[in-house]
């Protein structure tokens, strides 16, 4: 039974790195596009207005599967900023902390880094064009 589950993993690892990026992406865009509409925003040039342009932009860079392991590893030590500058000095625990999403967030995007984009993206295209040319 496991062996047929295992020959999912590469279609598998393209869907976590979609809804990883996608979710993470709609941070960026609530930061800096507005959208979906925001109690607050953060102001041009402040440390959460950088924070939502690198999700925004690195965000859709993995969402697409484009320079993929470059794009997570730089969103990977984003969350691991954002968890220790936002949520750990409020409490050991990440439930209790609010963090849990920086963690997981964190440590999908580290995976990502080591296992690559999978086959539904932009790098995986490129590649096997290299290959056949």
């Amino acid at each position: 039974m496991f062996a047929s589950v295992s020959s999912l993993q590469p279609h598998l690892l393209s869907l976590l790195r979609i809804v990883s990026s996608l979710v993470l992406f709609s941070y960026g865009t609530q930061k800096i596009l507005h959208f979906p509409a925001a109690e607050r925003v953060p102001d041009v040039g402040s440390l959460s207005w950088i924070a939502g342009l690198l999700e925004l932009v690195l965000g859709f860079l993995v969402l697409i599967g484009f320079q993929t392991r470059a794009a997570a590893f730089v969103l990977s030590g984003l969350m691991a900023f954002a968890y220790f500058i936002g949520h750990a000095s409020k409490s050991l625990y990440p439930a209790q902390n609010g963090g849990v999403a920086a963690i997981l967030f964190c440590f999908v995007f580290l995976y990502i880094v080591a296992a690559g984009a999978g086959p539904f993206s932009v790098d995986a295209v490129t590649k096997r064009k290299q290959a056949t040319a």
